[in-house]
């Protein structure tokens, strides 16, 4: 049962993969690069707060993966602000492009991280209940969240004041 949940989320990280791969291949300030952006947007904010809402939840109520746990819901907060700061950018501009490509470094690493070592050290820890739980409640707030997440253009400087 635990690997039902890790391919659910797993299948949101391919999905992402796919969405980085096409806009990496638009160019300047067209139509597709602004639906992908959107698109991998919504996705990813949606999926990140589902994330912490039923695994992240769980595992920081276990002790051996609260290092691990926190790392990951930071770096879910380092990525959103990258996203906020990557609308705000002249996508026509080699800022854009630089900034994406640094994102795209950031969210590979980040899922590639979950994927590789976070998941299978969290498999250790989970029981029935709690998979029942992190499944259940996964769906229903991937779905709750996308309807709200949105493009929220903020640069980098203006986040931190």
């Amino acid at each position: 049962m635990a690997h039902q949940i890790f391919d659910r989320l797993i299948e949101d990280h391919n999905k992402h993969r796919e969405l980085l791969k096409k806009m990496s291949q638009t160019s300047g300030e067209s139509e597709e690069r602004k639906a992908l952006l959107e698109e991998f947007t919504k996705e990813v904010k949606s999926h990140a707060a589902a994330e912490e809402m039923a695994l992240y939840s769980t595992m920081l109520r276990k002790p051996d993966t609260n290092d691990e746990t926190r790392h990951s819901v930071a770096e879910h907060k380092e990525i959103e602000d990258m996203l906020d700061d990557l609308a705000a950018t002249d996508m026509s501009s080699s800022a854009w492009k630089s900034k994406f490509d640094h994102l795209e470094h950031r969210y590979n690493h980040h899922i590639d991280e979950e994927e590789e070592e976070n998941f299978p050290d969290y498999e250790k820890y989970l029981d029935e209940d709690d998979l029942a739980y992190m499944k259940k409640v996964f769906e229903r707030r991937k779905r709750e969240e996308f309807k709200e997440a949105e493009v929220t253009p903020v640069a980098m400087e203006d986040a931190k004041e």
